[in-house]
């Protein structure tokens, strides 16, 4: 068994009516610096995946979503931690997005999420996208 810290983090899979998903890059500084992600973030002590990706992505991209399903839930070994990610299809209903904690965000189809480099647990969310019946 290990003893890795074990973080629960919610992504939102941010789609618009282009059928484009939104990512944003990583401040400059901290774990994972400059890489592009799916915004999202750690699931607080009695929060649902949903509460919390509603309030993550209110605090980091000042709008408000509506959450329609569950994609996937992924658990990814780190070196120095364990990541369970709990990944939802979403679309924003108020505002437009800014970049409040991130350096940059990005509006892509799913053939153009190879072009941005990701950290390696993205990758099966990446891979679910592909697969997904909104996108075929």
């Amino acid at each position: 068994m290990s003893n890795l810290p074990h973080k629960k983090i919610g992504i939102a899979v941010i789609i618009n009516d282009k059928q484009e998903i939104l990512i944003d890059k990583r401040l400059p500084t901290g774990l994972m610096a400059n890489l592009w992600e799916f915004p999202g973030g750690k699931i607080e002590k009695g929060e649902t995946p949903q509460d919390c990706i509603k309030r993550e992505i209110k605090e980091e991209l000042g709008v408000d979503i509506i959450i329609n399903h569950h994609l996937l839930d992924i658990t990814h070994r780190y070196s120095e931690f364990i990541v369970t990610l709990s990944v939802y299809i979403c679309e924003i209903i108020t505002g437009k997005p800014k970049t409040l904690e991130c350096a940059e965000i990005r509006w892509v189809t799913v053939s153009q999420l190879d072009d941005f480099e990701f950290p390696s647990a993205n990758q099966e969310i990446i891979l679910a996208l592909r697969n997904h019946h909104i996108f075929s």
